[in-house]
């Protein structure tokens, strides 16, 4: 075993070794000594250590030199940064490694060599830098990685360069950002094992979702051959959430991978992309199984760091085994503050330019700058918004001063997603064809703070910023929940105060994600539209049961929702279009009648038994009792809609039933919407066969006073139908009497209490169990309730002074 000043063995290392070896390579000797043994995987390898850094600029003269190249530099001033920075490295490169330095490295290649039993050993040799991973540098990107390399000669070289890489440009702006002196850290140089993951895959995965810093989720994006595409946001990567508490794949999103890059050997270049077969680019990177067994390495990781993690994985395709070459801690999401919510609305909207995926909620407006390469970056002017096709590290100097960034390429963690997330810059990644569809000095806006979706619109357009400070806020004695339908806002939802999810609707599932009609799914082989049959094969690319794409995006969107909530209650309303809304889904004006009234139509549980709709149904089904069972988020309860009598709830319960759905077994809770006035007119007999009650006030209202509430017209403007008109609120004093008598739980998630702080302050008064709320009212709401229940109770106390 070799031993000196100069190489460190992974085995000697611990994570106490930073200042030695830098953050990347103390991480994997911490994980090399303390969790191979608990079933990890890491290629062995060794680290070349700060003394040999400074060493090697000492005694070469190359620190004067360095120095005397730095002086007066303005980083700010890209062109003459490029320059110097060219030089600094030049000068590196052509230095004389010391003759001891050199043999210590080459023994240690020789030694790694024997270990594994290889006569010319394959190794990637990456950089580490002694500051790497401090609380507020991350250094992700900063310095360069050389893989596949073979020999002591092609070896000695590789580590200059990587020396050499920690004074790029980008590197020197980030460390005068950071306030960090040019020679306040060290490059230590790391030597690993190659996985071949050119043959197979590789990617990422982090601890903690991305975007929302959710930490019950494990995201991991993986592409086919090697990482580097994946950076770039050349190729948009598979993405797979799993979720911490039951380690199950609670969602999976297969892109299309149409290059990856491998080595090219004996060619100019030391990696080159060749073309995926078009009938394997939808194909996954990983298999279920490889994405589970990544999941646990990643949360054994956590817990024996105490913090979130980014971690990197290779797939080798010669031998099919995992393993981690790198992991370093999360440092945008895990720093901020979550009692500070904060929500950026936009004031109005103007004409849509482009979409594509959004990095982070904030929303970013100024002049569109076009550039496509980056020795033309000097043109960009602070506050911007860089449009390009994808960027790299080297883009790093403007990408600072940018209001907001726009790329063609890429997913969530790619380079441009990565750095805009440290920075707190809004980004929309992957939209195809943005730098072609914005013009050079076009004003726009993008728009981050809608979902998953990111939004470029016309002009300049101005945006509000809400601030809410949660620490102190009181949880009152009546349960606040949320509507929600957009799986996408779920993880970010979560984190205002809330007792769970009252209101979950299938619908905006199955018209954002699935878009499909589900009786045109169940007989695609009867669809005789070739336009419509062509929009059908689009969107269910890789599935040969139609059917089965309907179940597979409805449980993923049901999961996510309900793992963002866990294990708090998540009431699912079972799908409730009326008719003219499942004709505008695709397929859809086939299955359905043309109805004068869809609003008291059919809908609802009247549909679930009816022959002609059932088949559609017992997908529902289906995929409430896999979101249950196999991924065991139990916290899911069913609510049937729009169900006008005692024997139509009987009948849907039944159907239910047949499909593995049988009331109060697994915990399972069915409740039913009060919003049809037989509902409460015979609430004791609804009692008996449902857990509780969900009022809805819109259709309850309406039906009440007898208004169609999808016409308008000049009822609406009268007032007539507001929800606090004093039928309906006697209808619902009735409703809760009832419930309560029967020991029912009994809850409103209609639009009423999100609109009218004093229409909620009179539900708390007649005793409800829970009212849902639109998320952007549930702080307001809360603190009118919180003051009503403390106005109940001094009156309760005053009374009580006289009896």
């Amino acid at each position: 075993m070799l031993k000196n000043k100069f190489i460190k063995f992974y085995k000697e290392l611990s994570i106490k070794d930073v200042s030695q070896v830098g953050g990347k390579n103390a991480s994997l000797g911490e994980m090399y000594g303390q969790l191979v043994k608990k079933g990890l995987k890491i290629p062995n390898g060794f680290a070349t250590t700060a003394y040999a850094y400074n060493y090697f600029l000492e005694s070469t003269g190359l620190k004067k030199q360095i120095k005397d190249a730095l002086k007066k530099l303005d980083v700010k001033n890209v062109v003459e940064l490029e320059k110097r920075s060219a030089v600094i490295r030049d000068m590196i490169i052509k230095a004389e490694l010391p003759k001891d330095l050199a043999r210590a490295i080459t023994q240690a290649y020789q030694q790694l060599s024997a270990d594994t039993k290889t006569k010319k050993l394959s190794v990637a040799v990456r950089s580490s830098a002694t500051a790497e991973d401090a609380p507020d540098a991350s250094f992700a990107g900063q310095q360069e990685t050389f893989l596949h390399i073979t020999g002591e000669k092609e070896l000695l070289l590789a580590v200059k360069k990587c020396i050499a890489s920690l004074f790029t440009g980008r590197s020197l702006s980030y460390r005068v950002d950071k306030k960090i002196d040019a020679f306040g850290i060290a490059l230590s140089v790391g030597v690993q094992k190659m996985v071949r993951s050119d043959l197979g895959s590789s990617g990422v995965m982090f601890t903690i979702d991305t975007e929302s810093g959710f930490r019950n989720a494990i995201l991991i994006n993986a592409i086919f051959g090697l990482g580097e595409n994946m950076v770039q946001g050349r190729v948009n990567p598979d993405e797979y959430y799993v979720f911490k508490p039951t380690m199950k794949i609670i969602s999976k999103n297969l892109n299309k991978k149409d290059v990856k890059m491998v080595y090219n050997f004996g060619g100019a270049r030391p990696v080159k992309n060749i073309p995926i077969a078009k009938n394997d680019q939808i194909k996954p990177a990983l298999t279920d199984k490889q994405v589970l067994q990544l999941a646990k390495w990643g949360k054994l990781i956590e817990e024996h760091y105490k913090r979130p993690m980014d971690i990197e994985f290779a797939l080798d395709g010669e031998t099919n085994e995992l393993y981690i070459i790198q992991a370093r801690p999360e440092t945008v999401q895990s720093a901020k503050n979550w009692q500070i919510i904060e929500k950026y609305k936009l004031s109005k909207k103007s004409k849509v330019i482009a979409s594509g995926q959004s990095v982070g909620n904030r929303i970013g407006a100024g002049v569109a700058n076009r550039i496509m390469n980056v020795k033309d970056i000097n043109n960009f002017k602070p506050g911007q918004v860089l449009v390009t096709y994808m960027t790299d590290p080297d883009w790093e100097p403007i990408m600072k001063i940018a209001s907001a960034i726009v790329t063609d390429k890429g997913g969530r963690t790619c380079h441009a997603a990565i750095v805009s997330r440290e920075l707190g810059i809004p980004c929309i990644v992957g939209t195809e064809n943005a730098s072609k569809k914005i013009a050079a000095g076009e004003a726009i806006t993008v728009s981050c703070a809608e979902g998953e979706e990111g939004f470029v619109y016309e002009g300049k357009l101005p945006f509000k910023v809400e601030k809410t400070d949660i620490k102190d806020l009181k949880k009152p004695k009546t349960k606040i929940m949320i509507n929600i339908g957009e799986p996408d806002l779920a993880f970010s939802t979560s984190f205002i105060p809330n007792d769970g999810v009252g209101l979950a609707r299938l619908e905006f599932i199955i018209n954002n994600y699935i878009k499909i009609h589900p009786l045109a799914l169940i007989n695609y082989n009867q669809i005789t539209d070739r336009s419509v049959k062509k929009e059908v094969d689009r969107l269910t690319v890789g599935y040969k049961d139609k059917a089965e794409y309907f179940v597979d995006r409805l449980v993923q969107g049901m999961a996510m929702i309900a793992a963002a909530f866990y294990p708090k209650d998540v009431i699912f309303r079972l799908s409730d279009f009326k008719t003219n809304e499942y004709a505008s889904l695709i397929g859809g004006k086939e299955y359905e009648p043309r109805e004068d009234n869809p609003m008291i139509g059919w809908r609802g549980a009247s549909r679930y038994y009816s022959p002609k709709f059932l088949p559609a149904f017992q997908l529902e089904c289906r995929a409430i009792k896999k979101v249950r069972e196999e991924l065991g988020l139990i916290n899911l309860k069913v609510m049937v809609p729009f169900c006008r009598t005692i024997e139509e709830g009987k009948k849907v319960q039944e159907i239910m039933a047949q499909n593995g759905l049988r009331r109060g077994e697994n915990g399972l809770e069915v409740y039913v919407m009060a919003e049809i006035p037989a509902n409460i007119i015979l609430a004791d007999k609804f009692c008996q066969i449902f857990d509780g009650f969900s009022i809805g006030s819109n259709d309850l209202t309406q039906l009440t006073l007898g208004i169609d509430r999808d016409s308008g017209g000049t009822l609406q403007v009268a007032g007539v139908s507001n929800e606090k008109n004093e039928a309906v609120k006697i209808l619902i004093q009735n409703l809760i009497k009832a419930a309560k008598k029967h020991h029912r739980k009994v809850g409103i998630c209609g639009q009423g209490p999100s609109d009218f702080p004093d229409f909620a302050q009179f539900l708390v008064e007649e005793g409800i169990d829970s009212i849902s709320l639109n998320p952007d009212t549930v702080i307001s709401t809360t603190l009118a309730i919180l003051k009503r229940e403390k106005e109940i109770k001094r009156s309760r106390g005053i009374l009580s002074l006289f009896f």
